[in-house]
């Protein structure tokens, strides 16, 4: 017998030991008021801490009671929705968005340039750090890949360690810039060694923005359009940040809440995106896409797709778990205002993708899924699509790989977590730690005296 084969035979055996030892009844949650998941019973998450960077609106309140009402994302006080209508027809929005997030104004010109100047300077990774980290073990895992660039950069930092704000500013610049390319190489280094690809990898150009910068190294010819970059600059934007709230926030506050660097705190929060289900639903959407495609006679029949979604709510079809995949959202109801923002700059690249087709039939599931889901499930707050639902059809249209759609995310994600780490910084300074209360059985008494 092999050493694997003996350790997973180990593992299998102590399995349901575990099961036994570690399970805690429902009943005990409910008797210690234990909200699992920080969310309570209705799904409205338990108050851990304030954060002025930035605010999710999904209900409004009417005489008293609590209602719905169509969801609205803010950053640093403004509405997420005027912040991309002001771009211009060829302006990128990631740089701007990224300095308001970080240091909570909006940049003028000079500002704003004088900032892209240092996100350009500051994507440069050490010397031979592609050949000798990022090429070296790759794997499929992308998101693994750059949490080990991540902490191995920390290596080249004479201040890992250093609590200065400045420092961590400095520091979170430095890993913002570099994301994209730490994405793209761990792809390319992949797609290479286990996929038996060419290899290329094309530096930065400091003059392109970050949407820009990301499908220029992905690409082979370095080309691309002005609306494949406006519709991944938009997405960039839409998931930069998202009300201190989430599983990846929270942990980076968690982190740095007990004095850790900025390149564990990151590394840490890469690690909480990276689960399905979080960073990854956009990945089951497309899975779920291409399932609903396959059983369909005519994907343009209405009466067809609703009857398919029926059988999927009911668990006889596709994963059987009895989801519909990019319908819902954990905290907003009537809306997810980024899927609304960006379903436009979808229709659009679809349209240049000579994908209508394809847009028909997400805009038929959209409105037939809620309907269903009203039919066959007790929902308090009402279902939309969010905006996953769109991020991985747009993904598909730009040739992006499904290997680095969480990546991506995480690529406009640092953004928030940085804020977020810096206000932890500057307005805490107290370590987190959550009570759990023991319900174990003493099986020995205790002695009298140590």
């Amino acid at each position: 017998m092999s050493f694997e084969e003996k350790i997973n035979g180990y593992a299998s055996e102590k399995k349901e030991l575990c099961i036994a030892n570690d399970s805690i009844s429902d009943t005990l949650f409910k008797e210690y008021g234990v909200n699992r998941g920080l969310r309570d019973q209705n799904g409205k998450g338990v108050l851990t801490g304030l954060t002025n960077i930035s605010k999710i609106v999904s209900f409004k309140s009417e005489n008293g009671v609590r209602v719905p009402c169509d969801g609205q994302l803010w950053y640093r006080g403004y509405n997420v929705q005027n912040l991309i209508r002001e771009l211009g027809e060829t302006e990128f929005g990631f740089e701007k968005t990224a300095y308001l997030l970080l240091f909570g104004e909006k940049p003028d010109a000079s500002q704003l340039e004088e900032f892209k100047q240092v996100m350009g300077e500051c994507r440069n990774l050490p010397k031979a750090f592609t050949r000798d980290v990022i090429m070296k073990a790759p794997t499929k895992d992308i998101m693994n890949s750059m949490t080990k660039s991540i902490l191995t950069l920390s290596s080249y930092d004479d201040n890992i360690g250093s609590a200065d704000l400045e420092n961590c500013i400095r520091q979170c610049i430095q890993l913002i810039s570099v994301f994209p390319m730490l994405a793209v190489y761990g792809y390319h280094a992949y797609n290479h060694f286990d996929n038996n690809q060419s290899m290329y990898i094309h530096r930065p150009d400091p003059e392109l923005s970050t949407a820009e910068n990301l499908l220029m190294m992905l690409r082979p010819d370095k080309k691309y359009t002005l609306t494949e970059a406006k519709v991944l600059d938009v997405a960039l934007m839409l998931h930069m940040e998202h009300g201190g709230g989430n599983n990846s926030t929270f942990t980076t506050r968690v982190v740095t809440s007990s004095g850790s660097d900025t390149y564990s705190a990151i590394a840490a929060a890469m690690s909480s995106l990276k689960g399905p289900k979080h960073g990854g639903a956009n990945i089951k959407v497309m899975e779920m896409m291409d399932n609903i495609r396959n059983n369909l006679h005519d994907i343009h029949d209405r009466d067809e797709i609703r009857d398919y979604l029926s059988k999927m709510l009911d668990g006889q079809v596709f994963d059987h778990k009895g989801l519909i995949y990019g319908m819902g959202h954990a905290v907003y109801s009537l809306s997810d205002p980024r899927e609304r923002i960006f379903k436009s700059f979808v229709e659009e690249l679809a349209h240049e993708k000579g994908r209508e087709d394809d847009m028909e039939l997400y805009n038929n599931i959209e409105e037939l899924a809620p309907e269903l889901i009203a039919e066959k499930r007790h929902i308090f707050k009402g279902v939309s699509p969010n905006v996953d639902f769109y991020s991985g059809f747009v993904y598909d249209m730009l040739g992006i790989p499904v290997e680095l759609y969480t990546p991506i995310f995480a690529v406009a994600r640092i953004v928030g977590w940085s804020a977020h780490r810096i206000e932890e910084l500057i307005g805490m300074n107290k370590i987190i730690r959550p009570a759990y209360m023991s319900v174990m059985e003493e099986k020995e008494p205790a002695p009298e005296k140590y």
